[in-house]
Formats: C-alpha cells, sequence, structure tokens
C-alpha cells in the first residue's frame, strides 16, 4: 500500500464530503486581524487559484475589502515583512537600457491583455513606499479577475521600483526595493518613455493602467502617453468616472426634493491632488450634459486645498491646479473650510483629501442648512483617513444626507429606519472599462469610452436599488454592471474610431452583450477526490 493510501485511510471519512469551500471560508474568518486575512488569502491564491477566485465571487463583499482598500493598505506598508515569494514583477531603475529583457520573463509573454502599473510613490493615502507598493497592482488585477472576468493568467502586476524618498525604508535592513532617493524629472522621463516602448513592443494587445503615481506624475505620465499608447490613470480617469455616474443619481435625488433643477448644482472639492483634479474635470460632464459649455461648467465647480479656497492670483500655485482656479474672487484668502462653504454655498461637498474628520460637525451641519438633501462623498481611502463617517453624516443631518464614500460603511439605523451607504468603489467602472477596451482593441482609452462607463453604470440601477435610494448598484451584481459598462465602452471607441476589432460593429447591443458576458472568464475548481 503506497503512502498516499495508508493517509487517506486515516482520513475521517466525513472529510471529503464537507464543501472545502467553507472549510477555507472558516479558515479565513478564524483570523481577526485584516492583515493575517489577507497573507492567507495569498496563500490560497498560490495553492489553488480557481479557488481563490471562486472565493472572491462568493463572497465579494467580505473579500473585496481584504483583497483591496482598506486592508491592502496594511499590505503594503508591511510589504517587505510579509513577503514570502514572488507575486509580480519588479522593473528598476537599474535595468534601464535592458528593460524589454526584464519583461520578456513575465511567462504570459504575448498573451498578456492588461497591467497595472504603479511606482509606489503615492499609495493610497500612506505616501511614498517605495517597492511595497506592488500589492496595489496585484490587488487591482484580482478585482479585473472577479469584477469583469478578466483571465487571470492575462493579467501583469508590475511595481516599478525607482527608488523611494522614505528614509525609514532605506534603512530597513528587509526592505525590497533599491536603496536609493528617487530620480529627478528628466531621469524618470527617460526611465518611462523606455518603459512604455518596451511594454508596446513586449505586449503588444496589452492595456496598462497608472496606479498611484505621485499626483504630479500621475498627470504628466497620463498626458505624455494617452495619445501614443493603450493606458488610462485609475486615480484620475476611473475614480472621476465613478463619480460622476454616482453624481447623477444623487443630483437627481437632490433636486427633486429641492425642485430646483440639475443645472443649479454646486459642487465644492475639498482636496486638488490627481484624484480630486481629476474627478473635478470629469464631474464636468455633469453640466455638459445639461447642454452648458465647458467654460460656463467650470464655474459651477470650486477647488480647495490645504491653504483654502484655490484662486487663479495664489502664489506658487501648482500646474495641475490652475484649471479651477478661481477668478472671480477678490477677497481675502478664504481658509477655513466652513467660510468657503458660506461663500460658495454648494450643494455638494466632494472629500479627496485623506484628511481624517475634515468634514465636522458644523461643517456637516451647515451643508444641512443650506440644501434640502445635502450631497456628502468622503471619497478618500481608506476608512481611517475618510473625511466624515456615515453614521456622522446621519445624524448630523438627520437622515437627510446623500452620501457616498471612496471606503465601506456599514448600514446605519436612525431614528428607527436604515439606511444604507453608497460607495464610489472605482471597481464599478476600471473592470468593465478594462474589459471593453481589450475586447474592442482599442488603440487609446479616449475621454469618452470613459464617460459612456459613467453613464452605463449610472443607470445601472434595478428597480429595488432606485426604491431604496441607492446612488450606486449592489457591488453583489459586478459582472453584471462591467459587462453593460464593458459594453458602453466598446460603443464608445467605435464611436470614437478607434477601435480595431471592428466586427463588434456588426452586432446588435443585445449580441454584442452576449458575447462580452461569455468572454468572463469563471473559476472551475479542482475539488478534493472522494474515498
Amino acid at each position: 500500500m503506497s503512502l498516499s493510501i495508508q493517509n487517506a485511510a486515516r482520513i475521517p471519512p466525513n472529510l471529503f464530503a464537507t464543501d472545502h469551500r467553507q472549510r477555507v471560508l472558516t479558515q479565513l474568518r478564524s483570523k481577526h486581524i485584516g492583515l493575517e486575512k489577507y497573507i492567507y488569502l495569498g496563500g490560497l491564491k498560490e495553492r489553488d487559484p480557481n479557488l481563490f477566485y471562486e472565493i472572491l465571487l462568493s463572497n465579494l463583499l467580505e473579500v473585496v475589502p481584504i483583497l483591496y482598500t482598506p486592508t491592502v493598505g496594511d499590505a503594503c506598508s508591511n510589504y517587505s515583512h510579509i513577503w514570502r515569494r514572488p507575486e509580480g514583477l519588479y522593473v528598476t531603475i537599474e535595468n534601464k537600457g535592458h528593460i524589454r529583457e526584464v519583461l520578456r520573463s513575465w511567462p504570459a509573454g504575448q498573451a498578456a491583455r492588461i497591467a497595472v502599473v504603479t511606482d509606489g510613490s503615492r499609495i493610497l493615502g500612506l505616501g511614498d513606499l517605495g517597492a511595497n507598493g506592488l500589492p496595489i497592482s496585484i490587488g487591482k488585477l484580482d478585482l479585473y479577475v472577479g469584477g469583469a472576468g478578466i483571465k487571470p493568467s492575462t493579467t501583469l502586476p508590475i511595481c516599478l521600483d525607482l527608488g523611494t524618498n522614505t528614509q525609514r525604508f532605506l534603512e530597513d535592513p528587509l526592505y525590497i526595493g533599491i536603496r536609493r532617493k528617487r530620480p529627478n524629472t528628466p531621469e524618470m522621463d527617460d526611465f518611462m518613455k523606455e518603459f512604455m516602448e518596451a511594454m508596446k513592443e513586449v505586449f503588444p494587445q496589452l492595456l496598462v493602467q497608472f496606479e498611484d503615481f505621485s499626483t504630479d506624475n500621475a498627470f504628466r505620465y497620463l498626458d505624455m502617453f494617452r495619445h501614443q499608447k493603450r493606458v488610462f490613470n485609475d486615480d484620475i480617469q476611473g475614480t472621476g468616472s465613478v463619480v460622476l455616474s454616482g453624481f447623477l443619481n444623487a443630483a437627481r435625488l437632490a433636486s427633486a426634493a429641492s425642485g430646483k433643477p440639475l443645472s443649479d448644482q454646486r459642487i465644492l472639492f475639498f482636496g486638488a491632488g490627481s484624484a480630486g483634479i481629476g474627478v473635478a474635470k470629469q464631474l464636468l460632464s455633469f453640466f455638459t450634459l445639461q447642454g452648458m459649455a465647458e467654460e460656463e461648467a467650470k464655474k459651477h465647480i470650486w477647488t480647495v486645498d490645504s491653504k483654502g479656497l484655490i484662486t487663479a492670483d495664489r502664489k506658487g500655485l501648482q500646474d495641475h491646479k490652475i484649471f479651477f482656479a478661481r477668478t472671480d474672487y477678490q477677497g481675502p484668502p478664504l481658509t477655513r473650510l466652513a467660510d468657503v462653504i458660506n461663500y460658495v454655498k454648494p450643494t455638494a461637498l466632494l472629500g479627496l483629501s485623506t484628511v481624517r474628520n475634515a468634514f465636522t460637525e458644523d461643517v456637516v451641519r451647515l451643508m444641512a442648512s443650506l440644501n434640502t438633501r445635502p450631497i456628502i462623498f468622503p471619497l478618500s481611502n481608506p476608512v481611517s483617513l475618510c473625511e466624515v463617517d456615515y453614521a456622522d453624516a446621519i445624524n448630523w443631518t438627520n437622515g437627510s444626507v446623500i452620501f457616498a464614500s471612496g471606503s465601506p460603511y456599514k448600514s446605519v439605523e436612525f431614528q428607527s429606519q436604515i439606511y444604507e451607504p453608497g460607495q464610489g468603489n472605482n471597481m464599478y467602472v476600471f473592470p468593465g472599462i478594462g474589459l471593453g477596451s481589450i475586447l474592442s482593441k482599442a488603440r487609446h482609452v479616449t475621454d469618452s469610452m470613459v464617460e459612456q462607463a459613467s453613464i452605463a453604470l449610472a443607470t445601472s440601477l434595478n428597480a429595488e436599488e432606485k426604491a431604496a435610494g441607492l446612488v450606486y448598484p449592489r457591488l453583489t451584481r459586478i459582472r453584471d454592471i462591467s459587462a453593460h459598462v464593458a459594453l458602453a465602452v466598446v460603443r464608445a471607441a467605435q464611436k470614437d474610431n478607434v477601435d480595431e476589432n471592428t466586427l463588434f460593429r456588426n452586432l446588435s447591443d443585445d449580441a454584442l452583450l452576449d458575447y462580452i458576458k461569455a468572454k468572463q472568464w469563471r473559476p472551475t475548481t479542482a475539488h478534493l477526490p472522494r474515498l
């Protein structure tokens, strides 16, 4: 008798009759620290990728916050210490001149279809984590697989290891990255140009998503490559798209309550980094969809940073902040958020500042005093950096707030009524943008493709979700939502004449939607054998 048969004979007879998925979930739930759950799921993905993705798809609301925000922040902060095996591809500044050879080491080769690329310089709201940023790319690609059905073997997580300016990492003996300060702009530009050319050559069908670059570089490299390569930046375009979608629905609820037209919306942004300005630019579409010209639409948006209301006469104003800088304010600097609100009288307050509790009780109550149903979207991730918690927003507005956050919150009971929060989760749009771009073989990701993704999401609420007053659909329907977003993206690519897969032009919407759903990869778990 072989050893395996002997060991099997000792196994309790009911072991294999037990659903192994439930066993895995029980083991996962026995861990009470988020980072331990993250490590456990990473080990499961290595041992049994199909089961890992089956667990993800069957338990989205439980697993997504572990694989991505908020737990991924802890994973990144501690990655050099929890590292167990290679999980993605590092391309270092020292590889310059040989980047093609490094990329060719990735086993997917020309079958690769999507890469998430970070340089670790602005991970969530945690700052410059250097080479520790790789879990951001890994987690985002898990959501592409779970949310849109991208085939796991076609994904490519990349961290550009360009050094770090965070001294504690440079001094950490376990730090996984190269030990040097970050390059200056000319050196980094040269690196990025070689990297993107190499990516196009080695992976000709690849869509590149930039993730968590520092604010200036996020705009810089999106502008540099967006019209040359198949690339987009989720922090700028994805966040903008998902917020526009939620805002379309929130504005309808607010206007219905106030009796005022949609064009009366006045939006105040607290936070003017890459995400803040990117979202603000996307929300111009809200007003242009009402028939406004862009210059008129800009007058409905105000931006605030750590120094207060952003005005055009401020000395040393960063380039990306100039677009929305106000030219119509002549008074003394407005540095307090409450003072800005009293001046602007916004219908909507959006937070992308990563300043915890920036929306104080006074601020929230002031918004409620100005609006029948104030729109308050604290969008900073993770929860520890959120501008206001959901329970406080409900209490301070007596339940009138229209709320969406960047991180997940639980429902709240207030005055015998249950209130369900919205979550402006980029997972609602970036998987569909990726899937639609890949299937259409779009040469570029155009503004129209991003805008149409947003509109598709906004119109995806079912009757129950609308009756509950939600601004986003429930995440448990993400595969169906992503298919509809992908359909809208394909049609926009066709309209912009950037689609290289022209066969889709001959399909009806129903036929194309069926095709998209059929292309969504699904795990097939190899269950343990029964005796």
